[in-house]
């Protein structure tokens, strides 16, 4: 197993997501297998892996038990577990302190060693540094008294989200977890996220390496392309390389559901193998070759000719990342705005696209986008 130095913490390199255990057959999200999970929680500390990551919500709830039920049997000195406050759902922000009480009950622990304020994005930021809620100060104070060892923050919203509360919070936080893989590197633009970090000197915490799966498997012809510079290395395994590949990153998150998913990507990481140059430029003309991009290149000509105000480059953005799959994180990043800014409000009537240097037929993307959106999203 690899492994990274975290302000003198020892952390294996690859971590063990608790949002897709594994479930009993013909179960609900709710119905974890606990016997399968016991037993890739013990191979996985075994092999290496001492990360542990679960969450308020996962498995409607349910994760945070399972894992702190499975992880009792070990030493405490022998795996470290993180956790988050529930900040997706507003309705929680006056309630930091019992959800906390709650979240160290159902797991079991005295103390949580990494606590992430959750999904920081475009519609609670404004609560998450509101003092009224007095959500910091909390977890500082629970810092402070040993039952938080170190404090950082996820995010899936834009960079200037992301810049916005490292501006505000970065004095206290101690990492990052953001959405990176070789697909969102340009289609989330995680390589800018990436770049803003690194300028911060905030520790990169990976999530969605696969992107939900997405990319454990490609086309014939991209698997070729990738095979003849690596024929011994599987494909899932390059978006790992990949990941090892980028300054910064730290841990790498994978939700793994079943044994045969945690032995590969265990022996994925007996070692680093960063990609080299060429390897790197193969990476992203597969990427490239993944999606169906409206080349928008931000020059804002059509938002000073949208009779209603559209901020049509943001809204394109969102709908490439959807015309390659509409995920939660589109939907949520879309009821961010303002009912009277969503794409349902364009009203066709073309004047943006008489400005529009690269041509674009936005009126027909903002119609497609809005019944995208009616559609249930994955993750």
């Amino acid at each position: 197993m690899i492994y990274k130095d975290f302000k003198g913490t020892k952390l294996s390199a690859l971590g063990l997501g608790a949002m897709r255990l594994p479930l009993i057959k013909g179960g609900g999200d709710t119905q974890i297998d606990v016997e399968q999970t016991a037993q890739m929680v013990d191979y996985a500390l075994k092999h290496g892996i001492n990360y542990f990551d679960t969450a308020y919500g996962y498995h409607d709830g349910q994760s945070e038990t399972v894992i702190g039920k499975v992880l009792s049997a070990y030493p405490r000195e022998s795996y470290y577990l993180a956790t988050k406050f529930p900040g997706y759902d507003l309705s929680n922000m006056d309630k930091v302190d019992s959800i906390f009480e709650e979240q160290l009950n159902k797991c079991g622990v005295e103390h949580f060693d990494f606590y992430l304020f959750p999904n920081v994005y475009e519609k609670n930021i404004d609560p998450y540094v509101d003092e009224k809620y007095g959500i910091m100060e909390y977890l500082l104070e629970q810092k402070k008294a040993g039952r938080i060892k170190h404090l950082g923050f996820s995010c899936h919203g834009r960079y200037d989200t992301l810049k916005r509360f490292l501006d505000v919070y970065g004095e206290h936080l101690e990492f990052c977890q953001i959405q990176l893989n070789y697909l969102d590197w340009k289609l989330q633009d995680a390589k800018a996220k990436v770049e803003l970090l690194n300028e911060y000197e905030m520790p990169v915490w990976v999530m969605e390496p696969l992107r939900g799966g997405k990319l454990s498997a490609l086309s014939k012809e991209n698997s070729k392309k990738l095979k003849n510079l690596r024929p011994d290395e599987g494909i899932p395994a390059w978006a790992f390389r990949f990941l090892q590949t980028v300054p910064g990153v730290t841990m790498v998150l994978s939700g793994m559901s079943n044994m045969d998913q945690l032995e590969e990507n265990v022996a994925t990481y007996a070692e680093e193998k960063p990609l080299d140059d060429q390897e790197m430029t193969a990476l992203m003309e597969v990427a490239d070759s993944m999606l169906d991009i409206l080349p928008c290149t931000g020059c804002r000509y059509c938002t000073s000719h949208c009779p209603k105000k559209l901020d049509i480059p943001t809204l394109l953005s969102l709908y490439n990342e959807s015309r390659f799959n509409t995920t939660i994180i589109t939907q949520m990043a879309v009821e961010a705005l303002p009912e009277e800014k969503r794409p349902d409000a364009c009203i066709g009537c073309r004047g943006c696209e008489a400005v529009c240097p690269q041509q674009l037929k936005i009126s027909e993307a903002m119609a497609d986008f809005t019944e995208k959106l009616k559609q249930p999203a994955g993750l």
